[in-house]
């Protein structure tokens, strides 16, 4: 069994903590992003101060939630958190279960989360949990409804030790239309300290606060 799609608590994330690693002067939770392209070859985004950010996840335990967060902390945007229609079981076993199922049948959860208005949206964060090598279902289910043609995204996982697997490369079968960047992975049990690790993916794909 994929280790990936174990999922274990996450404390609320410190803001003093990401405050200290992210530039001095950003406004959490603005609408509109807070960065800029930094003067470095081969940056990533280019114009980025303006485009309209938007990171959206799917965080069963937390840990993904964690990383949202840190992210919309130090860049600032809209976020929203995928929810299921019907939440996974709370026992560990049977939601590993079911997700494989879900995987191999193709299955996507119908969803509560709708955004209305995903086409203001120019730069996308995208966040999920490792399940069994990929994105999560809910994932893929947010993904086939959406049309983010044109759009840049971003994509972070947290796992329990295969990174990304395939899930930049799933993503990119969902939006062939969009422009994905290198994504970011962080273990599960580290999401709560992973502060710098955000800030300096943010500055690898060319952005800072």
């Amino acid at each position: 069994m994929n280790e990936d799609i174990k999922f274990t608590s996450a404390t609320s994330l410190s803001r003093r903590e990401v405050l200290k690693v992210a530039v001095a002067g950003l406004l959490t939770g603005a609408a509109a992003p807070l960065f800029s392209p930094l003067p470095t070859a081969g940056a990533a985004v280019t114009d980025a101060g303006s485009k309209k950010v938007l990171i959206v996840y799917y965080s069963r335990s937390g840990n993904t939630r964690e990383i949202a967060n840190q992210i919309h902390l130090a860049i600032g945007g809209d976020i929203v958190d995928i929810q299921t229609v019907n939440p996974y079981p709370d026992d560990y076993r049977e939601t590993t279960t079911k997700a494989k199922l879900e995987l191999e049948s193709g299955y996507k959860p119908p969803l509560k989360t709708k955004i209305a208005n995903l086409a203001t949206y120019d730069f996308v964060f995208l966040g999920s949990p490792n399940w069994w090598g990929t994105i999560a279902t809910p994932v893929m289910t947010f993904l086939s409804e959406s049309d983010l043609s044109g759009k840049t995204i971003a994509p972070f996982m947290t796992h329990g030790g295969s990174a990304l697997g395939r899930g930049s490369a799933d993503i990119g079968k969902f939006c062939p239309k969009s422009s994905i960047l290198d994504g970011l992975a962080v273990l599960g049990k580290n999401a709560t300290t992973s502060q710098n690790e955000v800030i300096a993916w943010l500055g690898q794909l060319g952005l800072k606060g």
